[in-house]
C-alpha cells in the first residue's frame, strides 16, 4: 500500500461520532497514510458529540479532489452540517466524480444522498437513515459493512474493525 503515500480526507463538522473520527483517523496515520480533518473551516475545532475537540487542517473549498485517494464520511449528527455546507458538499461530490474510495459509516452515507455516489449501489447505513439511502438509488442491506466497487458502507461504530479492514483492502488493491 505504501508505493506512493495515501492521501485520505476525513469529513469534519460539530456533532461528529468520536470512534467514526478518531478510530480511522489513527488507524491511517499507522499505516502511513497522510490524513486530512476537512471541515468548513480551516483551523476551527469541530466539537464532538461529547465535546471532544477536532482541529479542522483544510477547509472543504481549500481542499483539492485530486489530492485524496479516501474519503471518511463519519457519523454522529455531523452529517445533518455537512449537507448544510455547500463547500463540503461541492467537495464531496467532486471525489464521488472522481475514482476516490468513498467510505461512509453510520449516518455517513447521507452526505452521499446529496450525490449520486449511491445510485445503482448495494450500501448499509444506521437504521435511521435506511430510506434516505434507498431513495438515493441505493440497494439496502443490513450487514456490518458492505463494499460496492469503491463504495465502502457500515452501519454502526461496532463494525468498524471490518470498516477499516475494508478500506484497507481496497487501498492495497490500488496502491
Amino acid at each position: 500500500m505504501n508505493r506512493r503515500k495515501v492521501h485520505a480526507a476525513i469529513l469534519l463538522e460539530q456533532q461528529y461520532q468520536e470512534l467514526e473520527v478518531w478510530y480511522p483517523y489513527y488507524r491511517l496515520i499507522e499505516a502511513g497514510c497522510h490524513v486530512d480533518l476537512v471541515g468548513p473551516e480551516k483551523g476551527k475545532n469541530y466539537p464532538s458529540k461529547l465535546g471532544y475537540p477536532a482541529h479542522c487542517t483544510v477547509a472543504a473549498v481549500d481542499a483539492d479532489p485530486e489530492k485524496y485517494d479516501l474519503l471518511v464520511i463519519p457519523g454522529g449528527f455531523a452529517p445533518d452540517f455537512i449537507r448544510r455546507h455547500d463547500g463540503m458538499l461541492a467537495f464531496t461530490r467532486a471525489l464521488a466524480a472522481r475514482d476516490t474510495i468513498l467510505a461512509a459509516i453510520c449516518h455517513g452515507p447521507w452526505v452521499l444522498c446529496s450525490t449520486t455516489a449511491l445510485r445503482g449501489k448495494k450500501a448499509t447505513c444506521f437504521m435511521a437513515i435506511r430510506d434516505d439511502v434507498i431513495n438515493a438509488g441505493a440497494e439496502y442491506e443490513d450487514a456490518e459493512v458492505i463494499r460496492d466497487g469503491r463504495l465502502i458502507t457500515s452501519r454502526k461504530p461496532d463494525d468498524l474493525p471490518a470498516f477499516m479492514t475494508t478500506i484497507f483492502q481496497a487501498l492495497s488493491e490500488r496502491h
